[in-house]
């Protein structure tokens, strides 16, 4: 019998722009609106070089002034700032054999896409906690962390956990914007607390997916890569955040669909095949923008040509150029 190989039932250019699309639809932060993708991000992710530049204006600013037939006008100005924003350069390679053994056979492409595309949507999620982790490590950020974790569990206290009261206060942190947070998301020990509490609600899918968990209104995302530490004396302190539509940006490139000299495949997807070992191994490329608007990222120590998540978590690398009720992101710190 014949095997039948990825080669085999791959179009390149097609495998690209399907996972792409399949990467957005099945990350979580990408359905509730957290992760907001568009085609002036891709445009800037096609741009070359490592860092996008987003310059914009800043909002008007100037105490009312009254006609007077005695004295002018004072005359004020318009100032501008710009966000900064990384390009990513990823690949991974994956052996045809893996993944041809989980092929059904009624619909092969669709079972290597929805295995790739899983794979880059928790990629994504990582990059987006790692995002998190380093610009609320930022004193610019300070302005919209709230803190009411106990060092000790002796302190703790309604006071000092997630609670519909301290989500208040977060919200807070946005003033009169804090009605534009519309997600939370929140380690699985605090969802398990807040259930207990008969704090989540659950609502259907409209596509009669998995329901969907809801706090205080705002549709919630479980995430066990989101921070949590010990407290200074014991107990445990986590962080939850609460975003705004649209608080990262995503764009991707389409990269290369020339077919490659000498090889198979594109530069988003290389084939090759390695006849001592009888196997054929695939390489997926991606290179795209996946950034916090409004906290711009210096770069300040970047040992490569894409920052690690190492690098994305080192606060100094961050520095928050809009003003902070127009950042869509708040965290806060507490116990369960």
């Amino acid at each position: 019998m014949s095997k039948t190989m990825v080669a085999d039932i791959i179009v390149p250019t097609e495998f690209e722009r399907y996972a792409i699309e399949r990467t957005a639809e099945l990350s979580a932060f990408g359905q509730c609106g957290i992760i907001e993708s568009a085609p002036e991000f891709d445009a800037l992710a096609a741009l070359g070089g490592r860092e996008v530049k987003m310059p914009f204006w800043k909002d008007l600013t100037g105490a009312r002034q009254l006609l007077s037939d005695g004295s002018p006008l004072a005359v004020n100005k318009i100032t501008s700032d710009q966000d900064i924003a990384r390009l990513h350069n990823d690949a991974q390679a994956w052996s045809v054999n893996h993944l041809a053994s989980v092929i059904s056979g009624d619909d092969p492409l669709g079972a290597i896409l929805n295995l790739v595309a899983d794979y880059w949507a928790r990629t994504d999620e990582a990059t987006l906690v790692s995002c998190l982790k380093g610009i609320f490590g930022a004193a610019s950020m300070a302005g919209n962390k709230l803190t009411v974790a106990s060092e000790s569990i002796a302190g703790q206290s309604n006071a000092t956990r997630l609670t519909g009261s301290t989500f208040v206060d977060a919200t807070q942190k946005l003033g009169d914007r804090g009605d534009r947070l519309t997600a939370i998301a929140m380690h699985s020990a605090t969802e398990a607390a807040l259930r207990k509490l008969d704090l989540i609600d659950f609502l259907p899918d409209s596509q009669g997916r998995d329901q969907i968990r809801v706090f205080q209104g705002r549709r919630v995302v479980v995430d066990d890569n989101l921070p949590t530490r010990n407290g200074t004396t014991d107990g445990t302190v986590y962080t939850s955040y609460l975003f705004g539509p649209g608080a990262f940006a995503k764009g991707s490139s389409r990269l290369d669909t020339e077919p490659l000299k000498g090889g198979f495949g594109t530069q988003g997807l290389e084939i090759g095949r390695l006849p001592l070992d009888s196997d054929t191994v695939m390489v997926n490329r991606r290179r795209y923008i996946l950034h916090p608007r409004g906290v711009k990222f210096t770069g300040a120590s970047v040992a490569g040509e894409s920052p690690s998540n190492a690098e994305l978590e080192t606060a100094a690398n961050w520095v928050r150029v809009y003003e902070n009720k127009n950042v869509r992101i708040v965290a806060i710190e507490h116990n369960n």
